[in-house]
């Protein structure tokens, strides 16, 4: 147990963080992307739930956002505490130093007015990669609101039941016994993008791993080499899956509009300044761009196309 966590109660367990913690940009985040039957974000009590599979079997895992802190509760309860704690601290970038990312970018003339309305903004991860990875390519060049149909259908057809209508997201080996029709079927996706999901699954059964380290440039190449997969997947997933803090991903549609830029070499030349902290600012731009606040003072989900040029 990493120091400075509670030991578990029957209340869970609870982690610290370093303020500035941006709640709000955060749950507003997970709502945009939440699959529905898989998870579910209630922002006024600053609540994420959702299945996870660990180690030792499937449950729900129950995320409260505290100041200073986040409360973690497994229902039904499970024994690899630990792992859980690692999971979650890496998912939500709770090991950041939100001070000096915010001081590297607040001078910046484009980041910095984000920085000063988000502090202490995280960029967030997954709970499981391999997950993450089939969800990117289901969100290629389709909205979000299509990625979460889309998303929800496949762990109806092929997930796992746990409890009150939360399933777990299929296994790799689940998906990769699968032929591409019945995940075309089953999903409503192309032949060509369910071909790829089968593909990326068989590759995770065969030992593929995302995990953040010093094999981050075999995994990119591991990825490429996949049909249906190309540089905005890979960069997406080094961001997201890799914990690459510099990670960006300039071809991403989201990014340009944000930026106002048209093509992925203007994109990435605007970024030079914000190295080595890329993706913080790309998390500054993408809430930016894709979350509004209303009169209340919550956070609503803009639309926007999820994906970006990958085939």
């Amino acid at each position: 147990m990493r120091d400075g966590a509670s030991p578990p109660t029957d209340r869970g367990v609870v982690l610290p963080f370093k303020e500035p913690f941006n709640t709000a940009a955060l749950l507003a985040s997970l709502a945009a992307h939440a699959v529905p039957g898989v998870e579910t974000v209630d922002g006024p009590a600053g609540d994420h739930s959702r299945a996870v599979r660990t180690p030792s079997g499937v449950t729900v895992v129950t995320l409260s956002f505290r100041p200073g802190f986040v409360t973690v509760v497994a229902d039904p309860p499970v024994t690899d505490t630990e792992w859980l704690e690692e999971v979650v601290r890496r998912w939500f970038d709770l090991d950041a130093d939100p001070a000096a990312v915010d001081a590297a970018l607040g001078a910046d003339p484009r980041v910095g007015p984000l920085v000063s309305a988000r502090p202490g903004l995280r960029v967030i991860g997954y709970a499981d990669a391999f997950e993450g990875a089939i969800m990117t390519v289901i969100g290629q060049q389709v909205s979000l609101a299509a990625t979460r149909t889309f998303g929800a259908r496949l762990v109806r057809a092929f997930g796992t039941p746990v409890r009150d209508g939360f399933s777990a997201y299929p296994t790799a080996h689940d998906l990769a016994s699968l032929a591409p029709e019945e995940v075309r079927a089953a999903v409503g996706l192309t032949s060509a993008r369910a071909a790829t999901v089968v593909r990326l699954a068989a590759a995770f059964a065969d030992g593929l791993t995302l995990e953040p380290g010093p094999d981050a440039a075999s995994t990119r190449a591991a990825l490429l080499a996949l049909p249906g997969i190309g540089p905005w997947t890979v960069d997406y997933l080094n961001v997201r899956a890799l914990g690459d803090r510099d990670g960006y991903v300039p071809g991403d549609l989201v990014l340009r509009r944000a930026l106002g830029v048209a093509s992925a070499n203007e994109a990435v030349a605007l970024a030079e300044p914000w190295r080595p902290y890329r993706a913080y600012a790309l998390y500054h731009l993408w809430t930016n761009e894709a979350y509004v606040a209303d009169a209340r003072g919550t956070t609503a989900i803009r639309e926007h196309d999820a994906g970006g040029p990958d085939a």
